[in-house]
């Protein structure tokens, strides 16, 4: 049978309250001199381990900038030089975090990472993601960063050297916000592209830099999602609407998983606290500024529930069958183990586009 389900999947189209989650922990998978304890925790630059290079130091060092915030925490990772990914890959599906980048994957390993967080997020319902460098994988788990020749006044970095640097910014970027034309102080230079250099990027799904002679700044907070479908359209392309998808997934799966599943008998009363619960958290993610007010709904998902119910022969204790049912008999009838549920939410984007005729 395996492990009880919940899916919660989001369309373009549409008893305990539910807390909102602690985001924003950076992993970084590093090679090095593997210590004693792995992996290591780095809340501060104070964490850091004595016994990693200058290299790694320098790596924790970037992703702990973040943004309007720093990350919550950084999940250092150690491999030795020559091992391969698979044992950290098992490892971090095991445990809770956000953002992954790898500072030293070679081009040739990066598709291996990126079918990886695709199976994670679309066949496990792990929403993590990657920061990778030059990986064109059309999907809004991959952040591709092609951008290059990122120069700090002293160092200039390749994109693979400065994915922990996205993937921190993006950790301590809040969810009202986005990351789009977010500054990066520290830079004084990075490879000039032209208006239609940078459009043409960006429509194809990577994450580049903008400078504007003054200042470095990320030219628009995208991921690599470049073919849209029905259930995945141009929003699924904007970092910030896919980490707000994620909190939410994330968020009512823990709260389902450790206040409900097993806890209840299930009936339609029970059903009612559920979508009560779901639907208050909606709410006050209408007044943090994270969903659309008035525009969020929850509740039984009526073509779900008709055709389970007409899978297993379902007839009322008079006898009648479920084309003969009204909505609320639907609504009510006994489904056994399963919750079908149904929900519409609409996510607030950042402002990123401007447009302002001005008449003389």
């Amino acid at each position: 049978m395996g492990l009880p389900s919940i899916n919660i999947s989001f369309r373009e189209q549409g008893i305990t309250a539910i807390q909102r989650g602690q985001r924003g922990i950076v992993t970084l998978i590093l090679r090095d001199t593997i210590p004693e304890k792995n992996p290591i925790e780095i809340y501060s630059t104070a964490d850091l381990p004595d016994s990693f290079n200058d290299f790694n130091k320098k790596q924790i060092n970037l992703a702990l900038m973040g943004y309007q915030r720093p990350p919550r925490k950084i999940i250092a990772y150690v491999i030795g030089s020559e091992d391969a990914y698979n044992e950290a890959m098992n490892y971090l599906e095991t445990i809770r975090w956000d953002y992954l980048a790898i500072p030293e994957i070679q081009p040739e390993e990066t598709m291996e990472v990126a079918n990886w967080i695709k199976s994670l997020r679309d066949t496990k319902g792990i929403k993590v993601k990657a920061v990778l460098p030059n990986t064109p994988a059309d999907h809004e788990g991959i952040i591709n960063v092609t951008a290059d020749e990122m120069y700090d006044g002293k160092e200039t970095y390749t994109a693979a050297e400065y994915c922990a640097r996205f993937a921190g910014l993006f950790a301590g970027t809040p969810l009202t916000i986005a990351a789009t034309f977010a500054t990066l102080p520290e830079l004084v230079d990075c490879k000039k592209l032209t208006k239609d250099e940078l459009d043409e990027a960006i429509k194809g799904g990577e994450l580049q830099l903008y400078n504007d002679g003054e200042k470095i700044k990320i030219a628009r907070a995208v991921n690599s999602l470049v073919t849209t479908t029905q259930e995945k359209g141009d929003s699924f392309k904007k970092i910030k609407i896919v980490d707000a998808m994620d909190m939410i997934h994330d968020d009512i799966k823990k709260t389902a998983e450790d206040n409900y599943l097993g806890k209840y008998a299930n009936s339609y009363d029970n059903k009612c606290l559920l979508i009560s619960a779901i639907q208050g958290y909606f709410d006050q993610l209408e007044l943090d500024g994270i969903l659309d007010r008035g525009k969020n709904w929850v509740g039984i998902g009526v073509a779900a529930q008709t055709a389970y119910l007409k899978s297993i022969g379902y007839k009322t204790p008079n006898g009648r069958t479920v084309e003969d049912m009204e909505e609320q008999e639907i609504k009510e009838a006994n489904t056994k183990d399963k919750v079908f549920l149904a929900a519409n939410i609409k996510i607030l984007d950042a402002i990123e586009d401007i447009d302002l005729p001005i008449t003389i």
